[in-house]
């Protein structure tokens, strides 16, 4: 039998699905659709903190991936909160307010501590050697309706300690190389390493089981653009600080609500006093970039808040939003 392929950071993962897919798919047109299709991909990450490529023409919205893996970890399934960071996914909220499938937060934590990640955690305290770790987020129902367009793209993960390591395995029935894997393997990474720190362990590898990995037909020139200009892996990312708890989480939360709802803004000099690790002051500071963004229509960022942020984040927010970046901050 053969394991995934290791590789040492999602950068080389992720060029490495969007060539196969886009250049030696198994099928074409998959249920009448125009797209690109290899069934049963999977790939292994040997450092999972590793999570964000180098791909300047993909052009990477790192606040929406940790708006996204904070909206999970929240237990939220609004459209409130996401929709702010991700307008499109809005459309997907029957009722206009709470979105089903894509909020996989309810489904594995749960604010009064009794939930399938609290029962994860005790069973590995208890028995580090268990298989059962296993968190279920698709649900039987959500396929029985044909019009439903929310449907969980993510039928579980699993939690492993070996080796005196947490390793995470993820199974997929389906994933879009090109927007979803890159969104996906953010949120499941940063919840791996947050559930390592909580069971006092290093963090392992992690492993990514796609069933249908597919290319839509008018993203392709996106990742021809991408293969032609791969750039490199990024440098190592800071390890979340092993102190972070669910209190932690709940003070980035807050913080995150006021920059949202634009009842407060957030100087770096504010940031470095808040009682909270560099680490999580940093992603404060990517939330008030977005608050000016987004708040702010047609000035460019706070030079302040730019060199505030780390080498990585400014030349993510500067490929992003180029336009909202002044000359001197380039």
């Amino acid at each position: 039998m053969m394991q995934p392929v290791l590789f040492p950071t999602f950068h080389d993962a992720y060029l490495a699905v969007l060539e196969q897919v886009s250049t030696r798919p198994q099928f074409t047109k998959p249920r009448g659709n125009t797209a690109r299709e290899c069934l049963n991909i999977s790939f292994a990450l040997a450092d999972p903190r590793r999570r964000t490529p180098n791909t300047p023409a993909r052009k990477t919205n790192i606040i929406f991936n940790y708006a996204e893996a904070l909206w999970y970890l929240a237990g939220r399934s609004d459209a409130e909160m996401i929709g702010y960071y991700a307008p499109r996914l809005r459309a997907l909220a029957a009722d206009g307010k709470q979105l089903t499938g894509t909020a996989y937060g309810p489904r594995l934590f749960h604010p009064q501590g009794d939930s399938q990640f609290d029962h994860a955690m005790r069973l590995l305290t208890k028995d580090p050697g268990s298989k059962r770790a296993a968190m279920v987020i698709m649900r039987p129902d959500e396929f029985a309706d044909p019009a439903n367009p929310d449907v969980a793209c993510t039928v579980g993960l699993q939690f492993l300690i070996r080796g005196g390591q947490l390793h995470t395995v993820c199974f997929m029935r389906g994933n879009d190389a090109m927007i979803g894997l890159l969104c996906d393997v953010f949120s499941f990474t940063l919840i791996a390493e947050f559930a390592a720190i909580q069971l006092g362990v290093p963090l392992g590898t992690y492993t990514h089981h796609v069933a249908s990995m597919h290319l839509n037909e008018p993203d392709l020139p996106r990742v021809r653009a991408i293969l032609a200009h791969p750039s490199r892996p990024p440098a190592a990312a800071p390890a979340m600080p092993a102190d972070t708890t669910w209190q932690t989480l709940d003070q980035v939360l807050e913080w995150e609500e006021e920059l949202r709802t634009n009842r407060r803004r957030l100087h770096p000099g504010e940031a470095a006093r808040l009682p909270l690790d560099p680490y999580w002051q940093q992603v404060l500071l990517l939330l008030e970039t977005y608050r000016q963004i987004t708040h702010q229509p047609h000035r460019p960022v706070d030079a302040d808040v730019m060199a505030a942020l780390t080498p990585h984040h400014h030349d993510l927010i500067s490929c992003r939003w180029p336009d909202r970046i002044s000359e001197a901050d380039r």
